[in-house]
């Protein structure tokens, strides 16, 4: 071997190692792509979650509220899945996230007084409404959920006027007859609460929760005929055999149950 190429083999020999070491840390890099932020979703995913279940609405909306604080959509829409999952606290609290950073958010102030009187606590959600009563005193929710709360907090007179400018507003709305009725069957007059129920069961707009409110009333009144017609039409039977037994087990006594009533005092 010429002492030229025992000069080549000698670097090549080292310089193998080299490369052996060096191209591992390459590759890893190479591997390894930088982290890239997470954007918010398309309209289209965001139209496609407003048809889903309040669970995943729930998770798509507080996660798309965590991905940009400053989106009030996204956080009073979390704010209403929570509420309907029955996470009364966390609606409210979300909602009040979304008023820090838009205080003059009419929507969220709404969603705050649903998710205080959903809880049994409207006293922290009445100052909210009435807030959201003063920037759009036309939109008869503000007036209806008020009226709501303020029943809650025991201002009957308060409640009686609200729900009076919400049907002024709203000519029967089945939602304010509802609560106006409820409102009469925590205070045990049941008599008051079926011809409000009427109306508002008549209306085309009213709701599943509706029927089966007048069908209470109307079995807590000895109308029970009547009411189990209502109910074997829009349940199961066993869920109607439910309710049915439970209108039998206090038909004459003086007052509906309050803790059945009261869940119906969140419309609007």
């Amino acid at each position: 071997m010429s002492r030229t190429t025992a000069r080549i083999a000698t670097i090549a020999l080292f310089a193998a190692p080299l490369l052996a070491f060096g191209s591992p840390a390459v590759a890893q890099q190479a591997e390894t792509p930088a982290a890239t932020p997470r954007a918010p979703a398309s309209a289209e995913a965001r139209a496609a979650y407003d048809r889903a279940d309040p669970l995943s609405r729930s998770v798509f909306w507080t996660e798309q509220a965590e991905l940009n604080p400053m989106d009030p959509v996204a956080g009073v829409k979390a704010a209403q899945a929570m509420r309907e999952l029955g996470r009364y606290q966390e609606s409210a609290d979300m909602a009040e996230r979304v008023l820090l950073v838009q205080p003059g958010n009419v929507e969220a102030m709404l969603e705050v007084g649903r998710g205080h009187i959903a809880r049994g606590q409207a006293f922290y959600g009445v100052s909210a409404l009435e807030k959201a009563r003063d920037a759009n005193p036309r939109d008869w929710r503000a007036w209806s959920l008020l009226g709501a709360a303020y029943e809650q907090v025991r201002r009957s007179q308060d409640a009686q006027a609200a729900w009076a400018q919400a049907l002024v507003l709203s000519p029967d709305n089945p939602d304010v007859l509802t609560n106006m009725a409820m409102s009469a069957m925590t205070r045990g007059d049941t008599a008051a609460a079926e011809p409000l129920l009427r109306r508002a069961a008549a209306q085309p707009g009213a709701s599943l929760k509706v029927r089966l409110n007048l069908a209470m009333a109307l079995g807590l009144n000895g109308k029970m005929d009547e009411a189990e017609q209502m109910m074997r039409r829009d349940l199961p039977p066993d869920a109607a055999d439910r309710n049915l037994a439970w209108l039998r087990a206090r038909t004459g006594s003086a007052a509906a149950d309050q803790a059945r009533t009261w869940g119906s005092l969140q419309g609007g």
